[in-house]
């Protein structure tokens, strides 16, 4: 395939709005742990930080760190139940990207 036929069959034309929500998504996410969270709640609908700390095999704290980091950005929610604080997915996007670069043959 020619440099001029690859290019053809690839659509280039993202929106300013669409490459801002891509690149912000990708900043808040850059890190394996931050991922694999993503990762977690979109084949779960909520799971606790214990949960999430236990299933990827990291300190709580650590989990809390990217936890509260993806919060404080919009990518995740939270509620509380008793003791227990639960994270789901707000920003369903998320999901998407990480799609596409596993899709990625280069990777």
């Amino acid at each position: 395939m020619t440099p001029a036929s690859a290019s053809s069959s690839v659509d280039m034309n993202l929106s300013i709005e669409k490459m801002e929500k891509v690149a912000f998504i990708l900043k808040t996410t850059a890190h394996p742990t931050r991922i694999a969270i993503v990762q977690l709640l979109a084949a779960q609908e909520s799971l606790s930080v214990s949960e999430i700390s236990e299933r990827l095999q990291v300190e709580q704290s650590l989990a809390s760190h990217h936890l509260s980091g993806m919060k404080l950005k919009g990518i995740l929610s939270s509620h509380r139940d008793g003791k227990n604080v639960f994270y789901s997915l707000k920003m369903r996007e998320v999901v998407d990207v990480i799609q596409c670069l596993a899709a990625c043959t280069f990777l």
